[in-house]
Order: C-alpha cells, then sequence, then structure tokens
C-alpha cells in the first residue's frame, strides 16, 4: 500500500522519509500545500519521482482519516 514510504529508525528522528531518502512525508506535504504540483517537486528536487509526491499525498490522506481522541 504504502511501499515507498520509510520509517528508518535514526533517520529524520523517526519520521515517515520517501524511500528511505532524507525527504519527509511531512516536507513534501508542505511544498503541496504551499501549492507546488508533483511534477513541480519532481523538477526541484529530482532525486524524487512523481509517484514518491502521490504516495506522500494519499499516506497524508490516510493518517488524517484515522480517528483520534482530544487531548484536554
Amino acid at each position: 500500500m504504502f511501499d515507498r514510504i520509510r520509517v528508518v529508525p535514526g533517520l529524520c528522528e523517526g519520521r515517515p522519509t520517501i524511500r528511505g531518502l532524507r525527504f519527509t512525508v511531512e516536507f513534501v506535504l508542505k511544498l503541496l500545500g504551499a501549492g507546488y504540483t508533483a511534477d513541480e517537486i519532481v523538477r526541484e528536487y529530482p532525486e524524487l519521482e512523481r509517484e514518491d509526491v502521490l504516495q506522500a499525498a494519499r499516506f497524508g490522506a490516510w493518517l488524517a482519516s484515522e480517528r483520534t481522541s482530544a487531548v484536554a
């Protein structure tokens, strides 16, 4: 399902990364949120592939769909 998303202890403080590179899912999601398209991200960061960006977006959507409980 998320074969490009990796959590590697000691890499990026254990945050989910793209293919074990030093690109976090969080970073890619912030770029998308800032208005960058997948093609623009790949052009700016050639180590990434279009499918990396799309999978990061799907991963973020999956995380957002998880139920959470409010902490008071």
